[in-house]
């Protein structure tokens, strides 16, 4: 005999055999978990932070700028745990209470076909999470980042980047979210190998193409021009034996004055960016240093060995996912009435989320390895000072916390923190 359970919803109570109620369960428990575990990075984090300037901090904050990114981080702090401790609150409504399977069962009510029902279903999941993470997101620009002088945002800007952004998800999202449904529903046990097919053309295509025909929309991109900071790049590309063809000054100005550089594209579509804020904030030395830190990623391969795990993780995720779906029980712990490829993909994500978070760990390990290459490169084919002093201005212009706790940046972060950096540049 099959035990039988009742969930409450709204609408009255939905019956689910054990397996599914042990689903129920598990979906519940990880998101209460992964909460827990989150804050309690954060409180490690926190308590990490010292009061009083630290000995190491000498050269790259002062007493007024380090009192000033106290209050930064305190601030963000108080936002961002604000938007979690909400974002976990509903995510518990809408599990306990099966919102999930209750809002499968309207949208059947106007189309039973597979395809056009997923797309509806995470079209309303999409505007409902922007609309409650907007306010969230208004107040970061426009209150937090505006006192602390950073904000250049307009608001014709923020809506404007929401407008484009929105189109890009239904021009390019929807048409390959459609297909992964299609092939779900018509390819069987093979559908994830058709997927991961179709999604890995879609990663190289965007890692070779996203800063020639995304990143224009959002931002203009001008070739640096002639003088002596141009000079001393190509003299540096010459030496190291990289072809410069494509080098460009993007007005990151436009959103923040917090400056950056990034280094994109595969073969001959490979673009270095610097942000115009960059070019303003730094000496020719500086970012000729920061410049050679990024070739040192392409000399070193990495873009092609992070898009090669990257294939290969999405590789193994479609295929559980797959496996997964193919299961009612996904569905029916979320509250619906029956097994649906939508419905399943949210209990799934939950599920998964503990062993995502562990690929997370491994995949900025990696990150952190391939920054201290890079940084070495720069250093044993420019100079370690230069490079030094443009992450102290980095970190100080931009607020950055000079000490993690050791641990959540272990868990967090992709780079290493500055003063380990630091210290590795420093070293014989």
């Amino acid at each position: 005999m099959v035990a039988i359970s009742l969930i409450p919803t709204p609408m009255g109570a939905i019956p689910m055999d054990q397996t599914s109620l042990s689903v129920y369960i598990a979906l519940i428990s990880i998101s209460i978990l992964s909460f827990i575990f989150s804050k309690w990075l954060d409180y490690l984090n926190d308590r990490n932070k010292s009061p009083e300037l630290p000995e190491e901090a000498e050269g790259i904050y002062d007493e007024e700028r380090y009192r000033t990114w106290l209050e930064y981080d305190k601030a963000h702090g108080r936002i961002g745990s604000l938007s979690s401790g909400i974002s976990i609150v509903l995510s518990l409504v809408l599990l306990v209470f099966g919102v999930f399977g209750q809002l499968d069962s309207w949208l059947r009510q106007f189309t039973e076909h597979p395809v056009v029902l997923a797309l509806v279903f995470f079209a309303v999941l999409g505007v409902a999470s922007s609309v409650i993470s907007m306010p969230f997101s208004l107040y970061s620009t426009f209150v937090i980042e505006e006192r602390f002088g950073f904000n250049k945002t307009t608001w014709k800007t923020y809506i404007l980047d929401s407008v484009k952004g929105t189109l890009l998800s239904v021009l390019i999202g929807g048409p390959i979210g459609a297909l992964i449904v299609w092939l779900f529903y018509a390819m069987g046990p093979w559908f994830w190998l058709y997927a991961w097919i179709i999604v890995s053309v879609f990663s190289v295509f965007m890692t070779m193409f996203a800063a020639s025909l995304i990143m224009p929309l959002f931002n203009k991109f001008t070739p640096l021009e002639e003088g002596e900071l141009r000079s001393a790049i190509e003299a540096y590309c010459e030496k190291v034996g990289f072809k410069l063809n494509n080098l460009f000054v993007m007005d990151g100005s436009k959103r923040s004055t917090k400056s950056n550089a990034f280094f994109s594209g595969l073969g001959p579509r490979k673009k270095i960016v610097l942000y115009d804020t960059l070019v303003e904030q730094q000496s020719t030395e500086e970012i000729v240093a920061v410049l050679a830190h990024e070739i040192g990623h392409y000399k070193k391969q990495h873009t092609r060995q992070s898009l090669v795990l990257s294939i290969l993780q999405t590789g193994v995720i479609l295929f559980l996912l797959g496996v997964f779906l193919n299961r009612p029980e996904f569905s029916l712990a979320l509250g619906a009435t029956q097994q649906s490829f939508h419905v399943g993909i949210i209990a799934f994500g939950i599920i998964f989320s503990p062993v995502s978070t562990l690929i997370g760990i491994g995949m900025n390990m990696l990150s952190r390895k391939n920054e201290f290459e890079a940084d070495a490169y720069a250093k044993s084919t420019y100079k370690a000072g230069p490079l030094v002093s443009a992450l102290k201005k980095l970190t100080s212009e931009n607020l950055s916390n000079l000490k993690p706790h050791p641990f959540y940046a272990f868990v967090n972060y992709s780079h290493p923190p500055v003063l380990v950096r630091i210290a590795s540049l420093e070293s014989q």
